[in-house]
């Protein structure tokens, strides 16, 4: 599942992430890169870490633990903290499929990546080029979004970032290590939460249909969660 969630950011919140990163020191984005990726990247990278990266982490992770659309799409037990990437003068990321773990370097701190998410942290009219090819059994899905808005898709597809023609993509990204780690129970999940919620809104929240399809949802999520 590719899934949208609009403003996980929003025009403040960018903004004070920019200015914690952009006046950063940016390094080769290799530095986080796998054997196969390394072959295939083309960008810089603030350095995992550093205090800009952390600082402007921290506030990622604090928005999207209280956006109901990213938990709910995501179910998440351990989130890599973001990293950040920017992409210019013809810099791209050639197709790869991200690594199924990931570890902090120095630490005990390492996750498996179910879901992989890209935060755009400028509009795509700053730029030309940059977009994120998602491939799947449907074919590609090509994304540019506006800034704020973020897009979970699974780690596992093949992905590329196409070159940078003009102007500077700034974008965060990260992995996701879900409770639920079957994407097909994950997405089961997604949509039962959802009608759960447009019944609530009709119906109220105690309405007998509506306790027992939260009942279910729980017991489903208890039934199938890892933690």
């Amino acid at each position: 599942m590719l899934l949208r969630v609009p403003g996980a950011l929003n025009s403040p919140q960018v903004q004070e992430v920019r200015r914690l990163i952009d006046d950063a020191e940016w390094a080769d984005g290799n530095a986080t890169s796998g054997h196969q990726s390394a072959l295939a990247k083309r960008n810089r990278q603030l350095p995992e870490g550093s205090p800009a990266a952390v600082r402007a982490g921290n506030l990622i992770l604090d928005r999207l633990a209280a956006n109901p659309l990213f938990v709910s799409a995501s179910l998440p037990f351990k989130v890599y903290p973001p990293l950040f990437n920017r992409y210019e003068g013809g810099e791209e990321f050639g197709l790869h499929v991200d690594n199924s773990v990931r570890a902090r370097a120095g630490s005990d701190f390492r996750i498996r990546s179910d879901l992989s998410a890209t935060l755009f942290l400028n509009d795509p009219s700053e730029y030309e080029g940059g977009e994120l090819v998602v491939e799947d059994t449907y074919g590609q899905h090509r994304v540019r979004f506006d800034a704020g808005d973020l897009v979970l898709y699974p780690a596992s597809s093949l992905h590329r970032v196409t070159p940078v023609t003009r102007g500077i993509r700034i974008a965060s990204f990260f992995w996701i290590q879900s409770m639920i780690r079957s994407a097909e129970d994950r997405r089961m999940l997604f949509d039962l939460d959802h009608a759960v919620q447009v019944l609530t809104a009709d119906r109220g929240g105690r309405d007998d249909q509506v306790i027992a399809l939260t009942g279910l949802y729980h017991n489903l999520l208890r039934k199938w969660g890892e933690l």
